[in-house]
């Protein structure tokens, strides 16, 4: 029983330890080195991250020392103040950059969309896997389900792409029927009346809400019965991209 305990005991000693590192066994870095790689990561992409952030601490820094010398008559207290207030003001701008960061390297690249709508944290219910995919073009369509409706998503506004959205609304329409569920077709990209990736997020999350939580949990429970996998819809050891037409077949021999 003495080994137990102690073995129990040596255990609950190299749990924290065995947190802080890696699956590969390597540790893990602390939250200030995370920050500095971060920052450092975004300003290779972002050049203005650096002066927005020095800006962001000079203003706070000179409003907070004239606050004080207005209210205290002395500078003192402002700048503490200031310092506080502008190193907040500083990680806020740093996130933000880092996100568009992100974006901006993920950008032009399958499956962005699906890594866009995956970082909204509340709202929408987002399928894990591309709802339609065409195999020759390598175009996907997502879903995402809500309070606010059905939005599809696809890349870019290329032939297969539409289709692959007109396709799935009429997939959605057929088991919805006359549910009144709005249907929300989403164009990702830089053009007039599409969605840049950055924004797409935000513009998500800023939809109207017009479904109550037990009919959006009702939508949710019809469109997951509506689709299979992908992937299991695929036969296994069939690449779409080389499969060829039995032209014998075609022709009826």
């Amino acid at each position: 029983m003495a080994r137990k305990s102690e073995t129990t005991s040596t255990r609950a000693k190299d749990a924290p330890a065995r947190d802080k590192r890696n699956p590969d066994g390597t540790k893990k870095p602390g939250r200030i080195k995370q920050m500095v790689e971060v920052y450092k990561y975004t300003q290779e992409i972002d050049r203005t991250t650096a002066p927005l952030m020095l800006g962001a601490l000079a203003i706070a820094i000179l409003l907070g020392v004239l606050i004080s010398w207005l209210v205290f008559n002395s500078p003192w207290y402002g700048i503490f103040i200031g310092v506080g207030f502008g190193v907040l003001a500083a990680m806020l701008i740093l996130a933000r950059k880092a996100e568009r960061a992100a974006f901006a390297r993920i950008k032009g690249q399958p499956g962005a969309a699906l890594a866009a709508m995956q970082s909204i944290r509340r709202g929408w219910n987002v399928s894990e896997e591309p709802v339609q995919v065409d195999p020759r073009s390598q175009k996907m369509v997502f879903r995402a389900a809500g309070r606010a409706g059905i939005a599809l998503v696809a890349e870019d506004e290329t032939g297969p792409s539409m289709k692959l959205l007109e396709k799935e609304r009429r997939s959605i329409r057929r088991v919805l029927q006359h549910e009144g569920v709005p249907i929300h077709q989403i164009i990702v990209g830089d053009g007039e009346g599409q969605v840049p990736l950055h924004k797409l997020p935000t513009h998500m999350t800023r939809m109207k809400r017009v479904l109550t939580k037990e009919e959006s949990s009702q939508v949710n429970k019809r469109l997951a019965a509506l689709h299979r996998s992908i992937r299991q819809s695929v036969p296994k050891g069939v690449d779409p991209m080389r499969a060829r037409p039995n032209r014998k077949a075609m022709r009826g021999r």
